[in-house]
């Protein structure tokens, strides 16, 4: 009941400070930068609905400053031998991957107790997150600050949960979510055109770029420490040379990237992921970027056989949605193998 009561509050607290973008924007005291990226917001809010098929109703046509750099926490755990996350279950989310927390020492308190179990935990802040079309979710400036492109695939991304949402299956819904971002991006440079377009495609050409070779690194060492957990389990092996050998892959790892970082070039343009390897590895942080990748491939191609017809698209999800999971994930696995060339062109 604690951790209900949390997100009671914590909802109420963004209602509270939400206003109309449209007074916000007229307000004289509103700065002239907040002005801007609020005009941004609500040019991207209708290029979703009228371009992308995304629901057009009253998300994103309020502004709520929380005063602090996140609206929630989100805590990750999993056993310390194995990459596969711990789930809990709620009443309109369905059973996810994580919890989450609106103060960021309720998620350290709970993540402790999670550690306290002998859990690998990860506890990540987050930008922004969709009500799944039960309340209409704001502009919050967790985000607002963003780079355009940036800010536009946060409300593509967020209205995406609003058109599909399966509840207990972490991993389709956010790579959905995804895949939708994505494509609405593409759409989103091509109707720009020269104004501002050539600056922006490179933005999103280089963002796209490291986040495929990052999930693609962190993909290989899951499989390798799974491999070695696997046989850990099956050879009985101590737990203490689980944990070293365990330290010797997160080791190999940090290697890894340090050579990705040589092919990216410019420091600017992978700050998030060096901090990303600057905390303690663990599990939890691995099972984190999984969620919202492993299916990413196999939506391309669907995305693909629609002929890139979102409401297409979206109603074929839908159509998924209503099977088993088994089903969904013999469905989807099937459509990467048929189309491999959009599955190696989407996540390297």
């Amino acid at each position: 009941m604690g951790y209900y009561w949390q997100s009671v509050r914590g909802q109420f607290d963004i209602w509270g400070r939400e206003q109309p973008i449209a007074e916000v924007i007229d307000a004289p005291a509103t700065p002239a930068a907040l002005k801007q990226k609020l005009v941004f917001a609500l040019k991207a809010r209708e290029f979703a609905s009228a371009q992308l098929a995304l629901p057009n109703n009253a998300s994103y046509q309020r502004y709520a400053n929380l005063e602090r750099p996140y609206v929630v926490w989100n805590v990750f755990a999993t056993p310390e031998f194995s990459t596969l996350p711990l789930n809990w279950c709620f009443v309109m989310a369905g059973c996810v991957s994580y919890r989450g927390y609106f103060a960021k020492t309720d998620a350290e308190a709970f993540a402790k107790h999670a550690a306290d179990e002998g859990n690998d935990i990860y506890v990540g802040g987050v930008p922004a997150y969709s009500t799944l079309g039960w309340f209409a979710d704001p502009v919050l400036n967790t985000f607002v600050n963003y780079p355009p492109v940036e800010l536009a695939r946060i409300i593509f991304h967020e209205l995406a949960h609003q058109v599909v949402y399966v509840k207990g299956d972490t991993v389709f819904n956010e790579s959905f979510a995804v895949t939708v971002e994505r494509e609405g991006l593409r759409r989103w440079l091509a109707a720009n055109g020269s104004n501002g377009g050539d600056e922006d495609r490179r933005m999103v050409e280089a963002m796209r770029t490291h986040r495929d070779d990052f999930v693609a690194l962190v993909r290989h060492y899951r499989v390798k420490l799974e491999t070695l957990y696997k046989n850990g389990r099956d050879n009985n092996t101590a737990p203490e040379a689980m944990r070293a050998a365990k330290a010797q892959m997160y080791s190999a790892m940090r290697d890894d990237y340090a050579s990705l970082k040589t092919k990216w070039g410019a420091a600017d343009s992978h700050a998030g992921y060096d901090a990303w390897f600057a905390a303690p590895p663990s599990n939890a942080r691995l099972a984190s970027v999984n969620l919202y990748s492993e299916k990413v491939p196999a939506f391309e191609a669907l995305l693909e056989q629609q002929g890139r017809d979102l409401p297409k698209f979206f109603e074929a999800v839908k159509a998924l949605a209503r099977e088993g999971k088994a089903v969904r994930d013999a469905r989807l696995d099937a459509m990467v193998k048929a189309t491999p060339k959009v599955a190696q062109a989407s996540v390297r």
